[in-house]
């Protein structure tokens, strides 16, 4: 039962909309370990509210602001650390959702969602977007999981592809697996299925 990680490049680039197809696709579970912000509208929400068999496994954490985790803990004066972050017994298949990007910090003792991922030694999926400036974001954080002897499940493209981007990833890592999930304009469960089909057809 292999679980996985997803992490971004950095905010807005589809971490939740993509945590949603996985979930789909292999037909598992959700996990969001800190939820920050609007407490009334959560990820885990979205990702239920569009999934089919998807059970959400409550957040360890939800804070109040919705700014980086270390700061919104310290005003909620809550203090995180490892120790608020052991895996759950999953009962199957479970798809983790990080917040933000690998260097996203939980404390200011320098805890580190890239710490979270060394911990619990899951394969990550990396989500980009290709945006002006997309491709250093994306190297930065696939060398950073490196550095770390982390395993890179994949990179996974919301949004069109880009060949001239790919060709960088691919000099730099090339038995990297590229696949794409089309951005979405309207959601609904017959979108995120359609997409799911999709990301699965890529796989072959």
């Amino acid at each position: 039962m292999q679980h996985f990680v997803v992490t971004g490049i950095g905010t807005e680039v589809g971490k939740t909309v993509v945590s949603a197809v996985l979930c789909e696709a292999l037909k598992a579970n959700y996990w969001k370990p800190v939820q920050a912000g609007d407490l009334h509208t959560l990820d885990s929400d979205f990702v239920r509210s569009f999934t089919s068999e998807t059970e959400i496994i409550p957040s360890n954490v939800l804070l109040n602001y919705a700014m980086s985790p270390h700061e919104a803990a310290r005003l909620d004066e809550i203090e995180l650390t490892e120790d608020d972050f052991d895996l759950p017994r999953f009962s199957k298949q479970t798809i983790i959702e990080g917040a933000g990007g690998v260097m996203v910090p939980l404390n200011d003792e320098g805890l580190c969602y890239i710490d979270l991922f060394q911990l619990w030694e899951l394969p990550v999926y990396v989500v980009t977007k290709h945006y002006l400036g997309s491709i250093n974001h994306t190297l930065l954080t696939l060398n950073a999981l490196l550095s770390r002897e982390i395993e890179i499940a994949g990179l996974i493209v919301n949004g069109e592809r880009n060949e001239a981007s790919e060709r960088i990833y691919y000099s730099h890592f090339p038995d990297l697996a590229i696949t794409t999930i089309p951005e979405l304009n309207e959601f609904s469960k017959e979108s995120i299925q359609q997409a799911a089909k999709l990301w699965i057809e890529q796989l072959a």
